[in-house]
């Protein structure tokens, strides 16, 4: 992780100097006030410490929050607060008494951000770059700055783009083996990796394995449809080509075989509870917001399967959910997954309802007497976005799906979504840590930028 003890950190002056006569007649004086963010540059998925000082006891401050985001589009927050009986605020135990949250969030002025403009979603910074967000504290005396840079991928991670015969990218932690071409110090540590793939967004889920990559884990983020030289919808998609990329993961010398694992989300997250039954190699399965049955293929309304196995479409379901619960033949047989397996889904998803089909992927595990550990984490108020870990603006516009076109309702509310991501995070990380094995201490060692 990077540095605990860095901080932003801006003093102003108070509007007039204390006298020693007038302290003496009023019991008053004034103080230089602050507003510090602790660290000042943390990775996306880490929260930070938002603090001022040198306030009067009780008084009541403004606290603003503003960010342009990549498309230049601004996006703000501002809660008040009331400082204690020191003069002193820390956002981490103090609730706001109004603003753009409630309750007691240490990243609620971030997570509670709405646009300024027209703005729809939240669009991230291009090429995996770092992200400021500003703070201001308005007071009786002024105002006082403090900035948080957010880091999207830890400084040193190398990425190496693949094309050919498969299409995606692995992320390398840092003290991971050389590139091709560089000379190795000592011989490279053996360490787990994790397949990530995406949705029915298409593309190379970059995100996602960088997140996995910033805590140690040797990463391949895999396109599999919707980029140049692969099939550009979802349908009959070979899972060969799947089986392929674990192949080639598993014979890098900075890997260990026999550690690992594969991540989805969505179509991606029932993709990889489907890759987790039918490969032994894959020995832990972490599934965001899945189905759990194969559906059917997507997005331009014609049907048919999204899957194929030697040369011929697997089942799948259409339909209602109950008519797709209902579906034997479309159902992934979770119970031959040879590793612990984890699922979050949303009660409020308004993509499909995986809340009921990560409870039916519980109850076919145990109807199996599964023999490894079993997680399931389903989290009132969240939506299709349930789990994401990373602490960005969580307010949603009218939205369409990039491939149809057609209108998406992700579901949630900003907190329940928020309030998902924070629990989710560090509870992926332990099971993916138990399930496979610490990855490294390298991570949480590694400086500041």
């Amino acid at each position: 992780m990077l540095s605990p003890t860095s901080k932003s950190l801006v003093r102003v002056p108070r509007a007039a100097l204390c006298l020693a006569a007038s302290f003496i007649l009023t019991g008053a004086c004034s103080y230089a006030q602050t507003l510090t963010v602790t660290p000042a540059t943390a990775l996306v998925d880490q929260p930070v410490a938002i603090t001022a000082s040198g306030l009067e006891p009780g008084e009541v401050v403004t606290v603003r929050a503003d960010l342009d985001d990549a498309a230049d589009h601004g996006w703000s927050a501002e809660a008040k607060f009331a400082a204690d009986s020191g003069g002193k605020l820390d956002l981490t135990q103090d609730a706001p008494l109004k603003g753009s949250y409630h309750g007691v969030s240490a990243m609620g002025l971030v997570w509670s951000m709405q646009p300024t403009g027209e703005a729809r979603i939240y669009q991230p910074p291009r090429d995996l770059g770092p992200q400021t967000i500003r703070f201001t504290l308005h007071s009786k005396a002024g105002s006082a700055k403090a900035q948080l840079e957010q880091i999207i991928l830890l400084p040193g991670t190398r990425i190496l783009e693949l094309k050919g015969a498969l299409h995606g990218a692995v992320f390398l932690p840092p003290d991971t083996a050389p590139m091709p071409g560089q000379l190795a110090a000592t011989s490279p540590q053996r360490r787990p990796a994790l397949l990530v793939v995406g949705g029915s967004e298409g593309g190379t889920p970059l995100r996602r394995a960088a997140w996995l990559a910033n805590h140690g884990y040797v990463t391949l983020a895999l396109a599999y449809f919707a980029v140049p030289g692969l099939p550009q919808e979802l349908r009959n998609i070979p899972l060969e080509y799947f089986g392929e990329a674990i192949s080639w993961l598993s014979q890098r010398p900075d890997v260990d075989p026999a550690r690992l694992g594969v991540v989805g989300t969505s179509r991606g997250g029932e993709l990889a509870l489907q890759l987790g039954s039918m490969y032994p190699a894959l020995h832990a399965v972490v599934a965001f917001v899945p189905a759990n049955v194969r559906v059917q293929a997507c997005c331009d309304g014609y049907g048919g399967g999204a899957w194929t196995w030697r040369g011929h479409e697997l089942a799948y379901a259409m339909g209602s959910f109950n008519g797709m619960a209902k579906n034997e033949a479309a159902q992934i047989r979770v119970e031959l997954t040879h590793g612990p397996i984890l699922v979050v889904s949303g009660q409020s998803d308004g993509v499909w309802p995986s809340s009921q089909m990560t409870a039916m992927v519980v109850s076919r595990l145990k109807s199996a007497h599964f023999k490894y550990e079993v997680e399931r984490l389903d989290y009132p108020n969240a939506g299709h976005r349930a789990g994401d870990p990373e602490i960005i603006p969580a307010w949603l516009g009218e939205l369409r799906h990039p491939i149809s076109g057609r209108p998406m309702d992700l579901g949630g509310t900003p907190s329940g979504n928020a309030a998902s991501g924070l629990d989710a995070g560090p509870r992926i990380l332990a099971f993916l840590a138990q399930a496979l094995g610490s990855p490294s201490a390298a991570a949480a060692a590694a400086p500041a930028p």
